[in-house]
């Protein structure tokens, strides 16, 4: 998603005609006018609607799509098609299909609601690899879904390069939002006790209660894996917010599933606290509590080289 700010300042300026600088001012001004509740891309929209600029009708890349829109058109190559899942919730049940589409810029997932599109992935009407058109998609929360009103059009078009890796912008931890894709430079300040959980060690999900055993939604009776959680509170010196990283990263801290056990982790904790690494990863909301938290995906830590480069430019 674009989460570049010039990247869409640029867009303005081609479309109207007017400096960047100029269309900055008015960025800025408006959101004065709304005390500050307004990120500075949502603002740029309403500087662009305001200009009669409309991006809905255009093809766009994937990094140029923007949270909000309504009617997105894009080309892609679908990297990853998962399984279509069933759903019950408030008495309605229904399914929901997804993939990961992909350009030359970055790459998304895009969430399927229809039923005519759910049949495409269960009759291999669309498969990984096809190159698809979609339009009228609505971009939310970081990823496009595709309702009644979207369509899906098979593409004869090649598309060469395309990128398969998750794309992270990198911003503050004060300008974070849900449904951001981020990297982040902060320092772990707290750390809590592990929490352990157990999933399906085929497919990772969360298991289901039953009395016989065990059990996977996907895959019956298993043996179950035993996982874990630890929760920080991550600083920048903008903000800090809560985080959450799982078994998977454990290495990339430093530490084994061992270390998480009680007694071996107060120790451990103790050297993690007032670390300083860069962390990927996204945004979502708590719905339980009703505050950001950023869901770690990877971490590294600082290289001072790196670093020293980068200020150099």
């Amino acid at each position: 998603m674009l989460q570049d700010y010039n990247q869409l300042l640029d867009r303005i300026s081609r479309a109207s005609g007017i400096a960047k600088e100029e269309i900055d001012r008015r960025v800025e001004a408006k959101r004065a006018k709304l005390s500050g509740l307004i990120s500075k891309e949502g603002a740029a929209q309403i500087i662009a609607a305001e200009l009669g600029i409309s991006f809905e009708k255009e093809r766009m890349k994937i990094s140029e799509l923007m949270i909000g829109m309504k009617r997105a058109n894009l080309l892609g190559k679908i990297i990853r098609l998962f399984p279509v899942k069933s759903y019950e919730k408030n008495g309605k049940s229904g399914k929901i299909g997804s993939m990961v589409l992909a350009d030359d810029s970055g790459n998304t997932r895009v969430v399927l609601w229809d039923t005519n599109h759910i049949a495409l992935i269960e009759t291999n009407g669309i498969k990984e690899g096809d190159v698809i058109e979609i339009v009228n998609g609505n971009v939310r929360n970081n990823e496009v879904h595709l309702t009644g009103f979207s369509e899906i059009k098979l593409s004869k078009e090649v598309l060469e390069n395309v990128k398969t890796e998750r794309t992270y912008s990198e911003k503050e931890i004060l300008s974070l939002q849900p449904g951001d894709h981020t990297k982040i430079r902060a320092f772990i300040v707290q750390a809590f006790e592990p929490r352990f959980f157990e999933v399906c060690p085929e497919c990772s999900k969360r298991l289901i209660p039953d009395p016989s055993g065990p059990k996977c939604e996907s895959h019956g009776r298993i043996i179950p894996a035993r996982k874990a959680l630890i929760n920080f509170v991550l600083d920048d010196g903008t903000e800090s917010m809560r985080s959450v990283v799982f078994s998977s990263q454990l290495g990339e801290l430093g530490l084994s599933m061992g270390d998480l056990e009680p007694g071996a982790f107060t120790s451990k904790k103790e050297e993690l606290l007032g670390k300083e690494f860069v962390f990927s990863g996204n945004v979502r909301q708590n719905k339980l509590f009703g505050n950001s938290e950023f869901i770690i995906e990877g971490l590294e830590e600082i290289n001072i080289d790196s670093l020293i480069e980068a200020l150099g430019r």
